[in-house]
């Protein structure tokens, strides 16, 4: 069992705790799949019922400032339906995967990102272990954890496809309601090492450059983004790619600027990149740019972010359930990121997985 420190009980006709973390808490549904949390419960030592993993450090600080001013709210708002109200604030990279990894295992109804996507990325990779959900690995558990998100980050660009607002009393309010909904899960392998997941959309050559770019200059707010596109175009030079489309036979993708996989709608910052994108469809979106210049992205940038740009010459868009992509010359220099996360270079599979995870909205 991992120690915990109690930093206040709430005073309350049913008190929770709220508690701190001082250690890392080390089948296919239909959209319409809704159900309503309870977060309510007998008392349990195993139990923890709402677990917040905080970035403490993004958005330069603020989402920690923010936090700290949320918390009397939370208490007040969720402390009469919960036993334990957990606390986790992550210390570097990948420190949320395993908070989330050991909150399932104990027993965790709702993990919530606090935070921007990043953070919503990496509690969305602890849901999983060695390629299966991290429920899955323990028969005798009958219990179904939540995620829930607290949009406080830079792009937070995942919240809009729902329309939700970066307000923390709107997001804390569904929290309180507990509607979930199932939602899929786009998982990326290559040719070694663990598959790696994502909620929003993954991204190849132009924009994942951009992307790995833009995390150099978060302090620009999402003005960062286009920083980083622009950064990305430098020595930038379309490559003919090939792929494979729902285990079909391979074709060709002549001069690729940019291929993105949506399995929501926005990127960068507002970017609508992937306008039919549902991330309870059961299917990818994937847009493929080709033939691209620097002009042609500063022309047609209005058009990225209001969704617009399918009807652009050299823009194509098909719906998807698995897409294989590699280089035709391999050259090792073609970026794939998702979610904002830097994963190095093709080739790659995109799988989605559909219904992965029960999301509250």
């Amino acid at each position: 069992m991992l120690a915990f420190q109690s930093i206040a009980t709430l005073a309350m006709a049913k008190p929770a705790s709220l508690i701190r973390a001082e250690q890392p808490l080390a089948t296919d549904l239909t959209a319409a799949d809704r159900s309503t949390i309870s977060l309510s419960g007998s008392a349990s030592s195993r139990l923890l019922d709402v677990v917040f993993v905080v970035n403490p450090r993004g958005s330069n600080g603020r989402t920690g400032e923010q936090w700290k001013k949320l918390l009397p709210y939370i208490r007040s708002r969720l402390g009469s339906d919960c036993n334990q109200i957990c606390e986790s604030l992550t210390s570097g990279p990948c420190h949320a995967i395993d908070i989330t990894r050991e909150a399932i295992r104990e027993g965790a109804q709702a993990v919530v990102a606090v935070g921007g996507d990043g953070t919503l990325h990496e509690v969305v990779n602890g849901f999983f272990w060695g390629g299966e959900p991290v429920a899955s690995h323990d028969p005798k558990s009958s219990h179904k954890t939540a995620l829930g998100l607290i949009p406080l980050g830079t792009g937070s660009d995942f919240a809009r496809t729902y329309g939700w607002k970066n307000d923390p009393h709107d997001a804390i309010e569904r929290i309180a309601k507990g509607l979930r909904s199932r939602i899929d899960v786009g998982v990326i392998s290559g040719e070694s090492g663990d598959p790696h997941y994502f909620i929003n959309e993954a991204d190849i050559h132009l924009s994942a450059k951009a992307g790995y770019y833009a995390s150099r200059y978060k302090k620009f707010g999402n003005l960062c983004y286009v920083i980083g596109a622009l950064q990305a175009f430098f020595r930038h030079q379309n490559r003919d790619l090939r792929i494979k489309v729902d285990g079909g036979e391979w074709e060709v993708c002549s001069q690729v600027t940019a291929l993105c996989v949506g399995n929501a709608k926005y990127f960068g910052g507002g970017m609508k990149i992937a306008p039919n994108a549902d991330p309870s469809s059961g299917n990818f979106e994937v847009v493929i740019l080709q033939d691209f210049r620097w002009h042609d992205f500063i022309l047609n940038l209005h058009k990225l972010y209001n969704g617009t740009h399918l009807s652009v010459k050299n823009v194509f868009s098909r719906s998807v359930q698995s897409i294989e992509v590699e280089e035709i010359i391999p050259s090792d220099s073609i970026y794939v990121q998702s979610d904002g996360e830097y994963l190095g270079f093709l080739p790659r599979k995109f799988c989605i997985l559909p219904g992965a995870i029960e999301m509250i909205c």
